[in-house]
């Protein structure tokens, strides 16, 4: 869930609702990576909530390492006490991290919160992915909240720009603060007003095509498992084919 999630109608009550429902999903992720000595780390809030319930775990004892995904992670996991290593030394077992959309085969877009390189790096370097969302994130079809992030490099901009427009809508640069928002690769994000997607696979390849693109949020056969917070209680959504 986005920071922007937080500030939603409904008040203080339903902020608390929403931190149950995040306790309640890290609870059950924790339950399913019980056993692993290695741990890639996700970005956003419902990451956040399983890497705060992880660090309590530390702090009690449990050894595990962690792989962060972002600068913030990274951050987060060192307040809590969690031992962080790279790539170059170990590869996650698993991966807990959350997603902005989750379509019925378990297809997803990411990077609303701007990791998404980092997000896809590791995942692809994990045994498996376990993925935390509310019900609001779960769609029928890719795209129905009308947008997917593409970063790319600085210099191809404007050529990226015209190019993903023909392609996948409307594209804008992201901006923080007032300023163009600058991923922890050092690289633009271009959110593409996107309609809902027939063909995720074909416009993933169509993208990935346009010279200066590093990546996009269309994340396509990558999670094992969505645990989805549910009415008090978590329901757990598990990919039967898993691709790639």
């Amino acid at each position: 869930m986005t920071p922007e999630g937080r500030r939603t109608a409904g008040g203080p009550d339903r902020i608390e609702s929403q931190d149950r429902a995040l306790e309640r999903l890290a609870a059950r992720a924790l339950e399913l990576t019980a056993g692993a000595a290695v741990i890639g780390l996700g970005s956003g809030r419902a990451a956040s909530a399983f890497i705060t319930a992880l660090g309590a775990q530390v702090d009690a004892g449990r050894s595990v390492r962690g792989v962060p995904t972002s600068e913030a992670t990274e951050r987060l996991a060192r307040a809590v006490g969690i031992r962080l290593a790279g790539l170059d030394e170990v590869s996650p077992e698993v991966t807990v991290d959350g997603a902005d959309e989750v379509d019925p085969r378990l297809d997803m877009i990411k990077g609303y919160g701007g990791a998404l390189v980092r997000e896809r790096v590791v995942a692809a370097a994990s045994g498996r992915q376990i993925i935390l969302v509310g019900p609001e994130k779960l769609v029928s079809v890719l795209g129905s909240r009308g947008r997917l992030p593409v970063e790319v490099v600085p210099f191809s901009l404007a050529l990226a720009r015209r190019r993903l427009e023909t392609i996948a809508g409307a594209a804008t640069v992201r901006t923080a603060e007032g300023r163009p928002f600058v991923s922890d690769n050092g690289n633009l994000i271009l959110d593409c007003a996107v309609g809902p997607i027939a063909d995720p696979a074909r416009l993933e390849r169509e993208i990935h095509a346009v010279p200066g693109v590093v990546d996009t949020g269309l994340f396509l056969g990558t999670a094992d498992t969505v645990l989805v917070a549910d009415a008090g209680g978590v329901r757990e959504l598990r990919r039967q084919d898993r691709r790639g």
